[in-house]
């Protein structure tokens, strides 16, 4: 098993949901960001999304949006998100790292040269936002061969025939977008994500992770009682935008904790 699978399977043992965070690689600086990294592990997460920065984020909100900006004026690059990646593989072999971005950077530098790169850093998933997967097997075939997992998003507008082409081609975990819109919205129906969920499993078989307005400790625990995972990204991201440099990982540390023991409360039911 791979990493991603070897946490979710563990995971299950134990009837616990998974705590994943997004945060952008190279906000507010690439140090910080491994710093963040480890600090999120310490405080309990599971699988880290790192957001690749991209100039034209269409399904980010303004907070995620502002969080790539700030990681574009120190000029971070693919090779500086893959160095990230590896600078925590020195001393973290264990928590799985999934890259979440958009098709352009990884065109530029070429799918294959970027599947090479992401495996040699230690990259366990990779999401890319506008890779349609009726277009995406070979993309697949080429990142299965290096033991990375392809990720795909689910939304509540994904007609059926494209969740069983999803079904066929996705490992690891299947990211459902609970909401229509952009990263940060709050009007969560958590009703409606219940219902989606069930309707997703009659044809998904690995584990379905749950994101998008979800902002605070009673819906990350009411999530984690229908999903397999909890993903969390604007309200970390706000806080790692917002804290004085001095007090940055701690409170990222604070806020995540606090979502981990509401997500486990879900366990003691």
């Amino acid at each position: 098993m791979n990493r991603i699978e070897t946490v979710f399977s563990q995971l299950k043992s134990q009837n616990r949901a998974a705590l994943i965070p997004f945060i952008t690689a190279g906000d507010p600086d690439s140090a910080t960001t491994v710093a963040i990294m480890h600090r999120l592990t310490q405080a309990g997460v599971d699988l880290i999304e790192l957001g690749v920065p991209f100039s034209d984020p269409m399904a980010d909100g303004p907070t995620i949006q502002r969080s790539s900006e700030r990681a574009l004026k120190h000029r971070i690059s693919l090779k500086d998100v893959f160095s990230m990646v590896a600078e925590f593989r020195k001393s973290n072999q264990s928590t799985p790292v999934v890259l979440m971005g958009y098709a352009n950077p990884v065109e530029a530098m070429g799918y294959r040269n970027f599947i090479q790169e992401a495996s040699q850093a230690g990259v366990d998933g990779v999401l890319v936002v506008d890779y349609p997967p009726e277009e995406s097997a070979e993309w697949v075939r080429n990142l299965k061969e290096q033991n990375i997992d392809p990720i795909f998003l689910l939304s509540p507008t994904t007609p059926e025939s494209r969740i069983k082409h999803v079904a066929e081609l996705a490992s690891g975990y299947v990211y459902y977008v609970s909401l229509k819109g952009v990263t940060g919205a709050s009007h969560l129906d958590l009703h409606e994500v219940g219902n989606k969920v069930s309707q997703l499993r009659s044809h998904i078989r690995i584990p379905i992770g749950v994101g998008f307005g979800i902002r605070d400790e009673q819906t990350a625990r009411s999530v984690a009682e229908q999903a397999d995972a909890v993903v969390i990204g604007s309200r970390i991201v706000e806080e790692i935008e917002h804290s004085p440099a001095e007090n940055l990982l701690a409170n990222v540390g604070a806020l995540v904790e606090s979502l981990r023991r509401a997500i486990d409360a879900k366990s003691a039911l």
